[in-house]
């Protein structure tokens, strides 16, 4: 899965783009990006989400956010799936991962569907909607990212976590 990932780095500097495979890289990468297309079918969530930590994990020192980014992922993708989607097998679902090399972590996640209105989800933490079995999902993005918010109607979500504390410019990919 992760070898059908286009990824390019671009020195954030210059705005110039090369491939992930050039082999004459100038100076080293602000950031690496990964864009990849799924198929929409729930079980490719889990391998795709341990593919994607490893790779955010290079970028990253080891603590509790690896746990917080790989969490909001694997509920970005389900609501795609699930309801973006509704399980439909013709359509797809669109990741873009960019990993900066001072720890910062930004995810897209965009579905074929119609969207939602997503301001109008019921709160889960509501004591009507406590015993709920559904519905957290934008929470939790919401309370593990820093940032999350949503474009064309919904089908599209944008997630972002800061650099972690040991996370610095000097860190390279491995």
């Amino acid at each position: 899965m992760l070898e059908e990932m286009k990824a390019a780095a671009t020195d954030i500097d210059s705005g110039q783009e090369s491939s992930a495979s050039s082999t004459q890289p100038s100076r080293p990468a602000s950031f690496i990006e990964l864009r990849t297309t799924l198929p929409n079918h729930v079980d490719i969530i889990s391998p795709f989400v341990d593919q994607m930590t490893r790779f955010i994990s290079r970028f990253r020192v080891a603590d509790e956010t690896g746990f917080e980014i790989e969490l909001a992922l694997r509920e970005a993708l389900a609501n795609a799936i699930l309801h973006g989607n509704q399980e439909n097998p013709r359509k797809r679902v669109h990741v873009k991962c960019r990993c900066a090399t001072n720890g910062v972590v930004s995810m897209t996640i965009e579905d074929e569907g119609t969207g939602f209105e997503y301001d109008a989800v019921p709160d889960p933490t509501s004591p009507d909607n406590q015993l709920r079995t559904r519905g957290r999902g934008i929470y939790l993005m919401r309370t593990l990212m820093d940032e999350v918010h949503f474009d064309q109607g919904g089908s599209v979500v944008h997630m972002r976590k800061r650099a972690n504390t040991g996370s610095d410019t000097t860190r390279k990919p491995q």
